[in-house]
């Protein structure tokens, strides 16, 4: 019998790219500027993921809608200009095994590839060319044109583009977002520890099994298909 064809939705901040400096300075600056009490560190991880709007509401409910959009600008500004400064594999780091884990699984014919985040189309789009992943993404859902994670539309998005049904595919993400985010559209998840939010958020946010390593990946996938 022949295999059926499967989606991996990837994550990309904590989970392809460590982007975490970078964040936190450009979290930083844009509370600063506005004269607004700055987060701590394990405050703005915590949102990572979210799309800006929702993260700034996360930081500071108690501050009015004109107040956080002007955070959201300020932090939109000072990525962008940290990252033309400095550059995207500067700023944004693949994590170590990420690239080798990608190229095995774009090689497999059983096997499409897909992302899921929190960026703007224009952020995705300058990090993949950075890299030079874009070819191997059949799918690329960004916050531009979804609700804010953990809402499941970029997934059902993702699995209608891609051709594939949801018992086929799996969400792979390091928050508890990407894991409610594949739950919510019945698709399997795997939580990896090497991102921004801990190990035990990621279980109870349902994640179906975790991973420390990206080599570890495939194993995975494979022990998690088994079971379904």
């Amino acid at each position: 019998m022949t295999a059926p064809l499967r989606l991996v939705i990837f994550d990309v901040d904590g989970t392809l790219v460590d982007s975490q400096v970078h964040i936190l300075g450009a979290m930083r600056n844009a509370f600063g500027h506005a004269n607004q009490p700055v987060p701590t560190a394990a405050e703005i991880l915590g949102i990572v993921g979210l799309s800006l709007p929702e993260a700034m509401f996360k930081l500071a409910p108690h501050l009015d809608l004109a107040t956080r959009e002007m955070l959201v600008e300020g932090y939109k500004q000072t990525y962008m200009s940290t990252r033309d400064h400095a550059g995207e594999q500067t700023t944004s780091p693949l994590y170590p095994g990420v690239r080798d884990v990608l190229d095995h699984l774009a090689g497999r014919s059983d096997v499409v590839l897909g992302v899921a985040t929190g960026k703007s189309r224009r952020g995705l789009d300058r990090l993949l060319e950075a890299h030079d992943l874009a070819r191997m993404f059949v799918t690329q859902q960004v916050a531009d044109d979804h609700p804010s994670k953990p809402h499941p539309s970029m997934v059902q998005s993702a699995l209608a583009e891609a051709g594939v049904g949801a018992e086929h595919a799996v969400m792979i993400g390091d928050t508890s977002y990407d894991m409610e985010m594949g739950t919510a559209a019945g698709v399997l998840t795997i939580g990896v520890t090497w991102g921004y939010h801990a190990p035990d958020v990621l279980n109870r946010a349902g994640a179906g099994q975790l991973i420390h390593a990206a080599q570890d990946l495939p194993a995975a996938m494979l022990n998690l298909w088994g079971k379904n």
